[in-house]
């Protein structure tokens, strides 16, 4: 039991370092808000995938991806929402003026919105669903408890998937405070693209 612990802590250690939307938003809603508002678009993404957990570890990801329709909506609607928070920032980075080197920002972001933009973009993702759905019973063993089992498998990859992106928020922050009002636009520009690319190849790739 421990060495199948150890091999599924290994495994999302990998999954999780590797940058991915989830990552982009933290970083640009760090970027924008502070070390507060990463902090809290962590959680929501965190939330997001407990959500996944929890129908993963139910069966009823196995509902979704039998639907083809309703899976090709979901990611859909996950793809126009990437678009739009990356066409934010790219509108952020032009019309962002700089004042004694602070940027100010028209529409300052909340640690709500930027709570809520994490489980929107995590939710609208149904390729973690998937994930979800393959990867827990791979550590899962069969009997009982196995609901259990999964279930504190998904929640331990959400605590370790926060704890990665507040370390992201952090260190954003700290180093945002250091850059002069065109290098954050610029910033602002890299990170809407990112978003931008990442909705697109969400809509268009297969499963």
């Amino acid at each position: 039991m421990l060495h199948s612990l150890l091999a599924f802590v290994a495994v999302s250690a990998v999954v999780i370092c590797t940058p991915g939307q989830d990552t982009a938003l933290t970083i640009r809603n760090t970027l924008v808000g502070g070390t507060r508002t990463g902090v809290a678009t962590a959680g929501g993404v965190a939330f997001g995938q407990a959500v996944w957990t929890v129908a993963a570890s139910a069966g009823v990801v196995a509902l979704l991806t039998a639907s083809e329709p309703v899976f090709r909506a979901l990611k859909l609607v996950g793809a126009v929402y990437l678009v739009y928070l990356g066409a934010q920032s790219l509108r952020a980075a032009v019309t962002t003026r700089t004042h004694d080197d602070e940027v100010r920002t028209s529409t300052p972001l909340s640690s709500a919105r930027a709570l809520r933009q994490g489980i929107l973009s995590n939710l609208g993702n149904p390729k973690m669903a998937v994930f979800f759905a393959s990867l827990l019973p791979q550590f899962a063993p069969a009997g009982d408890a196995t609901f259990l089992v999964l279930l504190a498998l998904g929640l331990l990859f959400c605590v370790l998937t926060f704890a990665w992106l507040c370390c992201y928020a952090v260190a954003v922050a700290r180093i945002g405070r250091l850059l002069t009002g065109a290098v954050r636009r610029a910033l602002d520009a890299v990170t809407g693209l990112v978003l931008v690319a990442l909705g697109l190849r969400l809509a268009t790739e297969n499963r």
